[in-house]
């Protein structure tokens, strides 16, 4: 069942409780908290409902249930213990199209009453759909230890200032920077001494100085291979908060869903032959937006200082005044790695892992062959699905082994991950039999092999691999998979 979050203003509405025990009085109570015009019905009513009536507090009507109970009602309760009696008025009330809620009984109900959360007037409601009210409480008391009491009055604080807050900050991002400061900094802790009008000073003060500040900062943040995950708490945050995200190709929907729904999100994908938007384009935009006061995130598919032209960002925002950090992301080369099963490094394969890119033909001509080529090492080769052929050759001819395993790794950490493995000397072959394509991480070395008995996430690996003198393990269920 997925239920619509709702929070009704009841405020002089009329609603029905039908029933005059215990479980309506409880009912009864949160409507009238919540200025309901409360009319219970019911043969008999408890002490407190009497009570409550004759103050007139609500209407009680004594006997039978009738039909015309539900007439200008907005919302009907059904708490009368009776299961057939419940079900007739849960059929009237929806003939009505009124919503009811009954007791007990999830199938019946088109609303349901949520475990509250009451720092006035911020209400949190936490709900199972009705179909596990204890664990909703469990949940509710949980947060209730997590919640400043200070809560409640600081929204008031904020609803009153509302109007000057927007007459003084028209910038949305102004605005909206400006309440995350009040909310976290020294106003919350006046008012949890119960010192409001040293807080509401404070504020003034705060909101003085916001009116001042318009520039804006950039956050390069590394969205990691593909799996939301695997975004750091700092990346979430950083997109929780910005008014704009520029996002490579390789930063999934997933990740951009993390998002603060209203941010203004800008693709600004490369990919090989394919550049519609160009690195020059890119820094113009970080800096149009940032100078006009906006927070801006440049969120880059696995680490945005791996491959990801991070560093040249920075450059051309320092050259122009503007304030931004860097959270890093998990780059390709671990991720896809982990997520294959294929440790970087072993002790008795590789002691050493080199991260290079064949994104080009002459960043290939650039590279030390004769170094890449020696044993005991991992080779993680980013972007380089269409030069496997030149990458085969050149380490061929520099002498690295024919049987030297590898594990093309696509679309690592996604569901749709595919995992390739062979030996160098068929490489370009196997790629091209499999039709691999980007996004892939070919990882080479002695530790590849590993991929055919360690694989853990998504299929297993296609394709052939050399046998090695894997490590032993003291867990038989991490012997070779057939």
């Amino acid at each position: 069942m997925k239920l619509y979050p709702l929070f009704a203003d009841l405020a002089g509405r009329r609603v029905l409780v039908v029933g005059g025990g215990a479980v309506a009085e409880r009912k009864a109570a949160a409507l009238l908290e919540a200025g309901a015009a409360v009319t219970v019905g019911a043969l008999s009513a408890t002490g407190t409902l009497q009570a409550w009536a004759d103050a007139g507090r609500l209407e009680l009507r004594l006997g039978g249930f009738q039909q015309a109970w539900l007439d200008e009602c907005w919302l009907v309760v059904a708490a009368t213990g009776e299961p057939l009696l419940n079900r007739r008025i849960a059929t009237l009330a929806e003939r009505r199209r009124l919503f009811v809620n009954v007791v007990d009984d999830a199938q019946l109900c088109s609303f349901h009453v949520p475990a509250v959360i009451d720092r006035d007037p911020v209400t949190i409601a936490i709900s199972s759909g009705g179909t596990a009210p204890v664990l909703a409480r469990l949940l509710r008391e949980g947060l209730e230890s997590l919640l400043d009491p200070a809560l409640g009055p600081l929204a008031a604080l904020a609803a009153r200032l509302r109007e000057s807050i927007r007459a003084r900050l028209p910038d949305l991002g102004a605005r909206r920077r400006f309440y995350e400061q009040l909310f976290a900094g020294p106003v919350l802790q006046l008012l949890r001494r119960a010192q409001p009008a040293e807080a509401e000073a404070e504020a003034e003060r705060a909101l003085a100085g916001a009116a001042t500040r318009s520039s804006g900062s950039v956050v390069l943040v590394g969205a990691g291979p593909g799996d939301p995950g695997l975004l750091t708490l700092r990346g979430l945050r950083a997109l929780q908060e910005a008014d704009v995200i520029l996002y490579d190709r390789l930063a999934g929907a997933e990740v951009l869903a993390l998002a603060r729904r209203d941010a203004e999100r800008i693709e600004v994908g490369k990919e090989a032959g394919n550049h519609h938007v160009t690195q020059e384009r890119i820094h113009a935009l970080l800096l149009e937006h940032a100078q006009a006061g906006r927070r801006v995130v440049r969120l880059k598919g696995g680490d945005p200082f791996v491959f990801g032209r991070g560093g040249e960002e920075l450059e051309h925002l320092r050259a122009h005044g503007i304030p931004y950090e860097v959270v890093p992301g998990i780059t390709a080369a671990v991720a896809c790695a982990a997520y294959a099963g294929v440790p970087l490094t072993h002790r008795d394969h590789a002691q050493s892992v080199r991260l290079l890119t064949a994104h080009c033909r002459g960043s290939n001509d650039s590279l030390d062959w004769p170094a890449l080529a020696r044993e005991r090492q991992t080779l993680a080769v980013y972007m380089g699905v269409s030069e496997l052929g030149t990458v085969q050759a050149q380490l061929l001819a520099h002498g690295r082994a024919p049987s030297t395993p590898f594990a093309l790794v696509e679309n690592g950490s996604r569901p749709q991950q595919r995992v390739v493995t062979g030996t160098l000397a068929r490489l370009h072959e196997l790629a091209v039999a499999h039709a691999v394509r980007a996004p892939a991480l070919l990882i080479l070395g002695e530790v590849a092999a590993l991929a055919s008995s360690l694989a853990w996430f998504g299929a297993q690996p296609i394709g052939e691999c050399s046998e090695i003198d894997a490590p032993s393990m003291a867990d038989p269920a991490l012997a070779r998979r057939a």
